[in-house]
């Protein structure tokens, strides 16, 4: 059975070119922000895996993320975020706050889904890969 991968992205670009680059490997949905992904997942839908940007309108990745980790619920869903800032605090930031890795946009499309297969594969993204 196909893995299923959350996209939450406000940028329609970005959020196509995933939704292109992931659709062969993997069931793919996407969403605009953060409010809207945890909409779909209050329906009744589990992802295997989020992939979020941070900045974003209604409910950025790290609020979501916080929402995520708190809940029994969906606590467990892995998150790899991603964003435009190409700095270690930011990266570090993402850690702490329980995702388990920070990719910098633009992102290397190969890098990308290594970096989805091990985390689907159970492994945590070491800190280079973050």
């Amino acid at each position: 059975m196909r893995k299923r991968v959350l996209i939450v992205e406000d940028d329609y670009f970005v959020r196509t070119l995933l939704n292109f680059l992931l659709k062969d490997q993997f069931d793919v949905v996407s969403v605009e922000n953060g409010h809207k992904g945890l909409i779909w997942m209050d329906k009744g839908n589990l992802p295997d895996l989020i992939l979020s940007d941070i900045d974003m309108p209604q409910l950025d990745g790290f609020d979501l993320l916080m929402h995520l980790r708190s809940s029994g619920y969906y606590r467990d869903i892995p998150v790899i975020m991603l964003t435009g800032f190409d700095d270690e605090a930011t990266k570090i930031r993402c850690l702490s706050a329980g995702a388990f890795g920070c990719l910098t946009k633009p992102f290397n499309p190969p890098d990308l889904l290594k970096a989805i297969n091990e985390v689907l594969s159970n492994q945590k993204l070491s800190v280079a890969d973050a």
